[in-house]
């Protein structure tokens, strides 16, 4: 879930683990409501992975929600995300959104502040950028100031929105892979999935979306007898 930052980078930087993502703030940042229960231990753990995909289908639920009560007769699935907490990373988070749109076809992420599916947060934190949920539907991005003065911004802003529609890190993958998030270093700039990846999300709003639905659809059946 985070872009993960190797200790040789940090040590040249003269960091160390506990000062990561100790800088300076914008003036017009705002915090992330950090729920510490809910954010899972550091990459590459199974309390991680499960995080991942309790994001992915909280956001997913969601979705289905919203459009089991409007059907829109549209194949794509509309994701709405609010970016109005993360002033800073506006840029990044357009083009994360662009880079998507143009890589998918079963899922589309729209700006939005009403009913959002999803936020975007910005701030400080030593665990770096991550994609959490409260577990209770709700479910956000945040992204690190430091982290993303190391790293190419829209590439961790890409990775990190690649959570929300399902996809896991894999930190030992190529510069090509966008979930190998950090793991081939502050050099590798590519913010776009690759093939694999983008047939994996296709498939999983294809056919996991059609499953969220219809539990949304039977549970609004329930609700209005």
């Amino acid at each position: 879930m985070r872009m993960r930052m190797p200790l040789s980078v940090l040590t040249a930087a003269g960091l160390s683990l506990t000062a990561l993502g100790l800088g300076t703030a914008p003036a017009t940042a705002a915090s992330a409501p950090l729920d510490t229960a809910s954010i899972a231990a550091y990459d590459g753990s199974p309390e991680e992975a499960a995080a991942n995909r309790a994001f992915f289908e909280a956001v997913l639920k969601s979705a289905a929600e919203k459009r089991a009560a409007n059907p829109t007769g549209t194949a794509a699935v509309t994701v709405v995300y609010n970016a109005s907490r993360a002033p800073s990373f506006a840029t990044q988070i357009a083009r994360s959104t662009q880079i998507w749109n143009s890589s998918v076809s079963n899922v589309r992420l729209q700006a939005g502040t009403s009913g959002a599916d999803f936020s975007y947060y910005e701030g400080n934190d030593s665990r770096g950028s991550y994609a959490s949920t409260d577990g209770h539907g709700r479910g956000y991005i945040f992204l690190d100031y430091r982290q993303n003065q190391t790293y190419d911004s829209t590439r961790v802003t890409a990775h990190e929105t690649g959570h929300v529609l399902g996809l896991p890190d894999h930190y030992s993958g190529p510069c090509s892979e966008l979930m190998s998030g950090g793991g081939p270093g502050p050099s590798c700039t590519n913010a776009y999935p690759n093939s694999a990846e983008r047939s994996r999300v296709n498939q999983l709003w294809a056919y996991g979306f059609a499953a969220a639905l219809d539990k949304a659809e039977k549970a609004l059946q329930k609700s209005s007898r």
